[in-house]
């Protein structure tokens, strides 16, 4: 009991925050509505609140009345009303995540955060594991993160800086020490701010232009991510300091970020060469700017006169020819006894020339080497525990941040780069038509070519407008290597891939460009990665034969020599979870990993598994140490990337304080997998025979109802808004592969987008409770083994801990509402009646297993978040229908029905979001 009020108290705060918004909203609706609005709004919150306290159908009923007779304005206004309060509850939200960390760094020692890098490091000393270990441990983590546009963040950055603005006035409010004047003007400042969320408009007015798109990543580098990422570095130095303080500690570079906004052309024809180019110059002037505010700064901080310290003579050698050389003509540093000023002068003004002139630093290691210089001198004449710590971090910036900033990965279809081989086969009279080949006749042909120093491309033909584009790619990449540095381009992602060749098919197109060279005495240069992306069920049960080809095969095992006999490889999660379900896609993506990883482990090659996971759980997603738990344990030592989706930036990296505790997170979580790795087993084979057979189970389950009924698709057109998610404009890449219907040229992200819309979720839970109970009747012990799994298996908890979440996020009852949209009556109730009996199959059973009474009782913040929030979104669902109803049946509906439709996808999707 005391537990349960403990918790219940730490979450006083924020509803104490979220009343006090809620009172500033209300004058606000009365201030542009008048008291009609505020009492319109409060009512239908109040009958919302009501039903689900305790559901009353003659209240369900005067309610969906209620929102029919809104006139257009007020319905407008209405809208907009809850829509707000979520952008309001999310700032609140923000700011109680950092409050709650900064609880527990204001606790005595004994009381460490869960899953902090202290928790981390103390785990380590518990289990008795030696420094040789540990170090053992570090040099094995590797996690890069990766950020991507699509599906781009719902929500305007004119709103999310408006949010950010509130949380820290919130943050500022909690100072217990803000005199009376101090708290009226926060008070003031608060007001202001949701008086201009209120009058600003949601909607964007156009779609985002792929340069747009780059900006936004960028931003996130700029507010948070150029500095968090050296602090955590520095915590895990600091931590084993503290814990191992008779050891010395480097911690190497670990935790990286990258990026495929502005390459990533599969499916999205604005990513061109130009834009490309463009992105990575971007990239470029923001990491100078950083580092010049940095120089700038240290040079404020080393004052040190050489009358006081003895510098270096290393610094001092080369200090007045390098005056001469970068330094204009009374640009020196005017006081000569300051030597760390005038190296400091001449670093900056060097950097200020990155990439506009020779007198620029060519490559980002010349700027580290100087800045070592510094440390060296300065280190004999500073105390040894008692670090010069802006130098370290700028140090750690330059080794993890380079010229690039973020090593920018190309991605393409494989269709694409077999059209452009056949064509170029063709030219040089290789193969009449190579595509039609059969893989074997294929492999042949391209090892021949790839042990052929000659190159193919012939100057004076003519190519198509999209072969010629593919080979500006490659040729751009190479040149990028040259201005940008190696890392600025290291992998060629190879979406859908299906057989060895086309891996090889990019490889021979990077050969064109000069990237892979074959010498006249048969020795290579590879400088670029070449990553399949394993995506559809079938390509996941098909992927480690695809590799094991390639990994004997002569000429792929010269390639990954020269990239240190490492592979990586990209596991797609939508499009599996679309193909197979939730349950089957999980585990075929876990099974996956471990035959790759082993028949790698044969071969002498090492992995890094690319996780390609969404911000929606539909797509694999839910907080980041969540989805490090899933993989198997002895992949993560192999290094581990997974991709950060445009909708999840905001909740995690807008805040400093919230990118750091993301961070921080994901690496508690590698080092104490890492360390468990020493300790054995893992899991066991009973357990995997059991998640086989509930996979087989929930598989076909999924099928019966997305590929075997005929009138599916048709269901899912009509029952959800996805013909409106794609005008809203969120994202510069189309909603489908093609101008078609099909489920095959659909996209994964407005599929989950518009199952979420509707409350039903079905990507993210729907079969996975027959596949359960399945097992369960087979035998008595059945559900006890699966409560096992529950508690020993990281991979099995995960997954029923995120069916937790889709189930408590989806809403039968707002769910049935959408199938009022369907023409087909009896069609509608029927399929519907599929999912409602499979929502309440999937409920019971994973409430047994996780032995929880109600859905998310293991995590009680996001429980309250969820159920907080559901009063608010409800009314938006509701209008939403009635107006998709309305607009549906209009031959030529004017702009305001549809921006009000926009506008409730965009309050339901600021609604739903994932918490915690």
């Amino acid at each position: 009991m005391a537990t349960e009020m403990q918790s219940y108290d730490s979450r006083l705060p924020l509803r104490r925050d979220v009343k006090m918004l809620g009172q500033i909203l209300g004058d606000i609706l009365v201030y542009h509505g008048g008291k009609e609005l505020l009492e319109k709004v409060e009512h239908i919150r109040g009958m919302c609140k009501n039903i689900r306290t305790e559901f009353d159908r003659e209240t369900f009923e005067e309610l969906k009345q209620e929102i029919c007779s809104l006139d257009p304005e007020m319905r407008k206004q209405v809208i907009r009303a809850f829509s707000v309060y979520f952008h309001l509850i999310n700032a609140a939200e923000q700011n109680h995540r950092i409050r709650r960390r900064r609880e527990y760094l204001l606790e005595s020692d004994s009381k460490v955060q869960p899953f902090s890098i202290e928790s981390a490091i103390l785990s380590l000393k518990e289990n008795e594991v030696t420094p040789e270990g540990i170090r053992r441990v570090l040099d094995s983590l590797s996690l890069e993160l990766v950020i991507t546009a699509h599906p781009t963040e719902a929500t305007k950055r004119s709103i999310l800086e408006i949010q950010k603005r509130i949380s820290n006035i919130l943050k500022g409010k909690d100072n217990p020490l803000l005199s009376k004047k101090e708290k009226d003007k926060l008070d003031e400042s608060l007001f202001n701010e949701v008086m201009v969320l209120w009058q600003t408009n949601e909607l964007r007015d156009r779609k985002p232009t792929v340069i747009d798109e780059v900006r936004n990543g960028l931003y996130y580098f700029d507010q948070t991510l150029f500095n968090v990422l050296p602090d955590i570095h520095e915590e895990v130095a600091d931590s084993l300091s503290k814990h191992f303080p008779e050891e010395d500690w480097e911690v190497p570079n670990f935790l990286y970020f990258g990026s495929w906004i502005g390459g990533d052309r599969d499916g999205n024809p604005n990513v061109t060469p130009e834009i490309t180019w463009e992105t990575l110059e971007k990239q470029r002037r923001l990491v100078v700017k950083k580092y010049k505010a940095a120089l700038i700064d240290l040079m404020k901080r080393f004052s040190h006169s050489s009358a006081r310290v003895k510098v270096s003579e290393e610094l001092l050698s080369t200090l007045e020819s390098e005056e001469r050389a970068y330094l204009a003509e009374g640009k020196t540093w005017p006081i000569a006894e300051e030597a760390y000023r005038r190296k400091i002068a001449i670093i900056l003004a060097r950097v200020k020339e990155v990439g506009k002139s020779p007198l620029g630093y060519r490559t980002a290691e010349e700027l580290l080497q100087d800045l070592l210089v510094i440390q060296r001198s300065a280190v004999n004449h500073h105390p040894a525990n008692h670090e010069l710590k802006t130098l370290k971090k700028l140090i750690r910036q330059v080794e993890l941040f380079g010229f690039h900033l973020a090593t920018l990965d190309i991605r393409n279809h494989s269709g694409e780069h077999e059209a452009a081989v056949a064509e170029i086969f063709k030219k040089v009279r290789i193969s009449d038509d190579y595509a039609a080949l059969k893989e074997e006749e294929k492999l042949k042909i391209l090892q021949d070519v790839l042990a052929d120093p000659r190159p193919l491309l012939v100057s004076h033909e003519e190519y198509t407008q999209e072969t010629r584009q593919m080979i500006d790619v490659f040729h751009l990449i190479k040149n990028a290597h040259g201005e940008f540095g190696k890392r600025s381009i290291a992998v060629y992602l190879v979406s859908m891939t299906q057989s060895p060749s086309d891996l090889l098919e990019v490889l021979l197109l990077a050969k064109e460009a000069g990237i892979y060279r074959v010498h006249g005495d048969g020795s290579i240069d590879s400088d670029l990665h070449v990553a399949p992306l394993l995506e559809t069920i079938d390509d996941l049960t098909a992927g480690p034969a695809i590799m094991e080809t390639l990994f004997v095969m002569p000429v792929y095992r010269r390639h990954l020599e020269k990239r240190g006999m490492q592979q990586e490889i990209m596991l797609g999660y939508s499009d599996g979870s679309k193909d197979g379900g939730t349950m089957t896609a999980n585990w075929k993506l876990y099974k996956a990993q471990l035959e790759i990883h082993q028949m790698a482990k044969t071969h002498g090659v090492a992995l890094k598994f690319f996780h390609g996971r969404g911000g929606s759980l539909g797509r694999g997603g839910g907080p980041l140490n969540r989805s490090l738990l899933s993989q198997p344990a002895e992949t993560l030592g192999d290094g581990v990337k997974i991709t950060e989706q445009g909708e999840v930036l905001s909740a995690r990296y807008l805040v400093e304080e919230i990118a750091y505790r993301s961070l921080e997170q994901a690496t508690s979580t590698l080092i104490t997998s890492a360390a468990k790795m020493t300790k054995g087993k893992i899991r066991e084979e009973r357990w995997v025979s059991a998640i086989e057979n509930i996979s087989a189970a929930s598989l076909k389950k999924y099928q019966s109802l997305v590929f075997e009924d005929p009138d599916f698709l048709t269901y899912f057109h009509e029952a959800t808004p996805l013909g409106e998610v794609a005008e809203l404009k969120i994202g510069s890449r189309p909603a489908s592969r093609k101008n078609s219907r099909s489920f095959e040229n659909l996209r994964a992200i407005p599929w989950v987008f518009a199952w979420t819309q509707s409350r039903q979720l079905l990507p993210a839970w729907y079969a996975a409770g027959t596949g359960l109970q399945h097992y369960v009747e087979q035998s008595s012990e059945g559900l006890s083994l699966l409560q096992e799994m529950y508690e020993n298996w990281t991979f099995f908890r995960s997954t029923i801990d995120n069916l937790q979440m889709a189930l408590m996020k989806a809403d039968i009852t707002t769910a049935k509402e959408y199938t009022t949209l369907v023409e087909n009556k009896e069609m509608a109730n029927r399929i519907f009646g599929n999912i409602h009996e499979e929502y309440k199959r999937t409920k019971e059973i994973v409430l047994k297993i996780s032995g929880d009474i109600e859905l998310l009782d293991h995590s009680p913040n996001i429980q309250d978040s969820v159920h907080l929030r559901n009063p608010y979104v409800d009314p938006l669902n509701f209008i939403q229908i009635a107006l998709l109803k309305e607009l549906r049946k209009t031959e030529d509906p004017d702009e305001e029905m549809f921006t009000q439709v926009l506008l409730t996808i965009s309050g339901v999707a600021a609604g739903l979001r994932n918490t915690g």
